[in-house]
Formats: structure tokens, sequence, C-alpha cells
């Protein structure tokens, strides 16, 4: 059955009220439809792709609630004073379920000219704005959830932007402190910003399994690519780690993202990146 739910902020009990039966608010996505993509935050989505948490029952960050078959009649309805209060939107299509994260920006609270056979005022409307695409849509069937943009979906699904983790200070440390690196004071484990913090986590265990003979040739690489980025000391064989931008050019390097095309042989530097195979 389509129908709509809501969630209701500061309500630890019961937080689930029923909004809508037999209503579906979203155009139905068919998951054969769309390209799914392994969450990776350093990754730009096309427009018609999707990010995917495969086995999401199975994640800390699950809706307990959604494990059963959602039912407006085992819902209480929403009560008018608590209008202003909804968090998320959860409407049901079908097997699926589709999310909407709901912000202050949501509700129209303003005089609007309505149009019919003759146009009148209408007074402070309470209404909320209806995305043409929901934040996410759990894949009931197959245990999967799709997202496009993980701050959409951070308070609709507690704890899931641990996916979003940074480097710990052990593992900033560790990293400023490799063989292929060395510092140029001021700059130290405190300088580096939250996103070369985000993109060192994600490098961290390809580093680790990097084959000792692939690390040898990684200054190499990165200098072949980035000469006027990167700045080598007087052997050759490490980087003057100065500034947050060449720490990010090094990043880059370890993952691999700097080619040369295969006819103009023009170098680039590819700004997302995604395994085919």
């Amino acid at each position: 059955m389509d129908q709509v739910l809501v969630r209701v902020k500061r309500l630890r009990k019961n937080p689930y009220k029923k909004l809508l039966s037999d209503t579906k608010l979203y155009p139905t996505l068919d998951p054969t439809a769309v390209s799914m993509v392994d969450y990776n935050p350093d990754h730009n989505l096309d427009e018609d792709a999707w990010f995917k948490i495969e086995k999401f029952s199975e994640q800390e960050f699950y809706i307990g609630e959604l494990s059963g078959d959602l039912d407006t009649k085992d819902y209480d309805d929403l009560s008018k004073g608590k209008f202003r209060d909804i968090s998320c939107i959860i409407s049901t299509q079908g097997k699926d379920i589709y999310f909407q994260k709901v912000t202050p920006s949501s509700f129209i609270t303003r005089k609007i000219i309505q149009f019919g056979e003759a146009a009148h005022l209408e007074e402070s409307a309470n209404r909320i704005v209806v995305k043409s695409v929901p934040d996410a849509v759990f894949i009931k069937g197959s245990d999967v959830l799709l997202f496009r943009d993980i701050a959409s979906v951070s308070s609709i699904f507690p704890g899931i932007d641990q996916l979003y983790k940074e480097a710990t200070e052990a593992e900033v440390k560790a990293f400023l402190n490799s063989e292929f690196i060395q510092l140029v004071k001021p700059y130290d484990h405190s300088s580096v910003s939250k996103p070369n913090r985000k993109r060192l986590a994600l490098v961290t265990d390809t580093l680790q399994a990097m084959p000792a003979a692939q690390r040898e040739n990684l200054v190499e690489y990165i200098k072949n690519y980035c000469k006027e980025g990167v700045t080598l000391t007087a052997d050759g064989k490490c980087f003057e780690l100065s500034t947050d931008q060449q720490l990010k050019l090094i990043l880059y390097g370890i993952e691999e993202r700097f080619y040369t095309t295969m006819h103009s042989q023009e170098k680039r530097l590819a700004n997302s990146v995604q395994a085919i195979g």
C-alpha cells in the first residue's frame, strides 16, 4: 500500500506518525535504470547516478522500524500542533521506502494568491514542499539504500556519517612520517585540513597494500604529473611537504588519479574515480 508517514522531532516514544494513506509522493525509481556507485565521499556523481549501501539492514545506522511492513493503521495521526516538528517524510511505495529530509526551508508559511474560477488570497498556508527526487530510497527487496548526498541523509539515518570518516590523529601523524615525505615547518599534522583528513582516511588501506616496488615509483609518478605542484628534496627521493595543496596532490597520486589520454597524450587529473572491473 502507498502511504506517507512522518518522523517528529523531540519524540523519543512513538516518533512516527501517520500523514496520508493511498498516496504516492515520488516517481517510482527503477534500480535497473540508474547507475549505482559504492559510496565514496570523494566521488562526484553523474546526474543519473546514486550512491549505494548494500546490506543496509545490517548497518548500525539502519532504522529498526523498517524491518516490518509499515502500515498507517499502526500509527497515530499527526496532530496539527506537531506539523512544524516534522523532520522526515517516509513514503512507502510498493515494497520500497522513499525518504525526504524536512528542514525549515521546506515549509511554506506565507500569503499565496490562489487561482481558480476567480483569484483569492490564501492566508498563511502551512505547506511542505515535496521534492521531485527523494533524498534516499530503500530498495527493500535487495536490501540496498540509495542516496545522492550524505549531508541530506545524515539526520534521517543517525550514524551514517561514519562513512565519511576522517583520519585519526595517529593516522595523520603516521602518514606524515612516511619515507617519501619530508615536512617543512611550520606545516605539521595540525595543519592538515578537514578535506585532506577525509582523503587520507581513504588512501590509508591503499598505501598499506601497495607493493614496495610501487611505493618506490610513487614519487616519480607524482612528479611527472605535478612538476609545478610539488617540491622534491635535493636527492629527489622525497616530497618536501609545506602546504595542504601539496598534500592533496600526493594523496591523489596514491589513488593513481593522474593519467595520460591515449590519443592526444594529454595529462589529466580524474576528479573522481569508479572501479569498473
